[in-house]
């Protein structure tokens, strides 16, 4: 009997073996599951962390799109004493410009009033008024620095360090080293909202895992509905049905693993057993009834809404469970026009929420180990844009975002802009930095975290220079 079932695996060729598994899976809910390769704990790769930790797990809030630095956190003056006149060529000459390349450019003053807040006197626009009230709370970065001046490679650029796609997201890179803190629920986990102006699709390969095993890939959640696809049990199947299915699928992955040892079975099979964990998991994760009113009411949040609010609640519910890296895109900054408007729509939906996840994780002593990460994939020009009233093109030389928590010195700027806004001038922060220092505070020495890859030492900082911003490190 065993050489027959024997013979019989060996003749499948993995694609058809895995998809004969898929078939099956799929009649009891987990069919899904086989695109996601959801990632179930381990411990991550030996020796890490290397360093001390701060920080235990991420939280990135991305504000897609590419929020604009000058009516958020960088205030200069001499922007305003410009307005209307022409943009001097000594900053854009040579320079790359997105869609007002070959125009006449203009300067643009700023859309909005700032004021100083918190003790440390921290400036920061009226269009974010709850993001004032934690101004003591997180590092302004006034100073970031990215490559790339379109919304697909600069997201790529943001996430992977590189704009060459199919390389590992942060979030993969983050959730190998260190492993989960958790076996009921993915240890990357992405979660999206939808409101502003042009909202730009992201693709499900900016939380690729690229050549790391498929399992610490980010699972995608959906925002309205059921979070993961075919989860739930079809009628009349019990819970020790779907057990029985599961473990005849592993046995089937395992005799058929040790016959061609390839790593993608092993991801598969821990696929189905997190798939499995997921159904009892995930419906606790989604019920609010144990949430107080008045933590709801904080967030702004309406169970099941798919909005921003939502997601952020959601967010510090999956870091207390034990999720990694909690990934937050917000689509709707792309601004070219009627930014003011926008900017009041954007800002509406989702400052509030923000300023709740940072209180939340405060008040629950989760915000010293959690690292909350706020900004978009590049900044906006000095220079008029208009469609639809005044807006403002991408720019990708100079842009803020903030940090807090995880070992984060709060209440503090670091690094400035020219008197325009246009070039990152002090104390630099360029992206493949920022990663240097999300991974110090997790405590991982990005230079000595590689993978062997096409005969190459491959790192999330990549072969180029990348500095840990000690300043900000508490």
């Amino acid at each position: 009997m065993i050489k027959a079932q024997d013979s019989f695996i060996n003749e499948l060729n993995r694609r058809s073996f895995l998809g004969s598994a898929g078939m099956g899976i799929g009649s009891v809910a987990l069919n899904s599951l086989l695109a996601q390769d959801a990632s179930s704990k381990d411990t991550g790769v030996a020796g890490l962390p290397d360093l001390p930790v701060r920080a235990k797990r991420v939280i990135f809030l991305c504000m897609a799109g590419g929020p604009s630095h000058l009516e958020t956190f960088d205030y200069k003056p001499k922007l305003d004493e410009l307005h209307g006149k022409p943009m001097p060529e000594s900053f854009t000459k040579g320079q790359p410009i997105a869609q007002l390349q070959g125009q006449q450019l203009k300067v643009q003053g700023h859309m909005t009033k700032f004021k100083e807040y918190g003790k440390s006197g921290q400036l920061i626009s009226d269009f974010l008024p709850w993001t004032a009230k934690m101004a003591d709370e997180i590092c302004i970065l006034r100073s970031m620095l990215t490559e790339q001046i379109n919304h697909d490679p600069a997201h790529t650029f943001m996430n992977t360090g590189t704009a060459i796609s199919g390389r590992p997201s942060m979030g993969s890179w983050v959730n190998y080293g260190l492993g989960s803190e958790t076996d009921e629920l993915p240890g990357f986990v992405v979660l999206s909202s939808v409101g502003g102006r042009n909202p730009q699709p992201i693709a499900s390969r900016q939380w690729s895992s690229g050549f790391l095993p498929g399992r610490y890939q980010g699972v995608e959640f959906n925002s309205i509905g059921d979070p993961v696809n075919y989860l739930r049990n079809p009628k009349h199947v019990s819970r020790e049905n779907q057990r029985r299915v599961v473990e005849a699928v592993k046995g089937l992955d395992q005799i058929r693993n040790e016959s061609i040892k390839i790593d993608d079975i092993n991801t598969r099979i821990s696929a189905y057993e997190m798939a499995f964990r997921m159904q009892a998991s995930i419906p606790e994760l989604m019920d609010f009834s144990n949430e107080p009113k008045h933590i709801i009411d904080m967030y702004g949040a309406q169970p099941g809404d798919g909005s921003y609010a939502t997601n952020c609640l959601l967010a510090r519910r999956l870091a207390e469970r034990g999720s990694r890296f909690i990934h937050l895109y917000h689509r709707g900054w792309d601004h070219h026009g009627g930014l003011e408007n926008y900017m009041k729509i954007c800002c509406g939906l989702t400052d509030k929420p923000t300023w709740a996840l940072l209180t939340d994780l405060k008040q629950r002593g989760m915000l010293k180990d959690t690292l909350v990460i706020w900004g978009g994939e590049f900044g906006r020009t000095p220079m008029f844009q208009g469609k639809g009233g005044a807006g403002r093109d991408h720019h990708m030389k100079g842009f803020s975002m903030w940090m807090a928590g995880g070992g984060v010195r709060g209440g503090m700027s670091h690094g400035a802009t020219d008197e325009l806004g246009y070039n990152s001038v002090d104390n630099v922060v360029h992206i493949r930095d920022l990663h240097a220092t999300m991974l110090h505070l997790l405590g991982i020495n990005h230079n000595r975290f590689t993978v062997q890859y096409q005969g190459l030492d491959a790192r999330l900082t990549g072969v180029e220079k990348a500095k840990v911003v000690k300043e900000i490190v508490s």
